[in-house]
């Protein structure tokens, strides 16, 4: 039973980094996911992503790259205002200007430094670099 889908996808992303593998299967795929995985496109961590089947619940197929070092889920889903971003980046990333935090905040899903730029705050969904 998948408790957190997008920690499974996740770790599926790091296996598959790992093993050198160039595609994953994705099962079940949702909006947030499918947001997450082209923040993570946008900055060149993964390749395509292709729409297997529609609907509820569908398949999709991701192509990696092999430039994803480490990416995961952050749990329990922190609440972050808007000066409060730094000591998460301390937490989770290897150094200042290296990777990227994704969030939720009241105008979508975006990395920390958008929501920096747009003086935002929200909930911290995962990382990567």
């Amino acid at each position: 039973m998948l408790n957190d889908p997008i920690a499974n996808v996740m770790s599926s992303v790091m296996t598959y980094e790992g093993s050198g593998k160039r595609e994953l299967l994705i099962h079940p795929i949702s909006k947030l996911m499918r947001k997450v995985l082209s923040i993570l496109q946008e900055h060149k961590y993964v390749g395509d992503l292709e729409d297997l089947s529609e609907g509820r619940g569908g398949f999709a197929k991701l192509h990696l790259l092999g430039n994803i070092n480490k990416c995961g889920v952050i749990k329990p889903r922190f609440s972050v205002k808007t000066m409060g971003f730094e000591k998460f980046e301390k937490r989770y990333l290897p150094a200042n200007g290296v990777g990227i935090l994704i969030l939720s905040t009241p105008q979508g899903i975006m990395t920390h430094v958008q929501a920096r730029e747009k003086g935002l705050g929200g909930r911290l969904i995962a990382y990567c670099y």
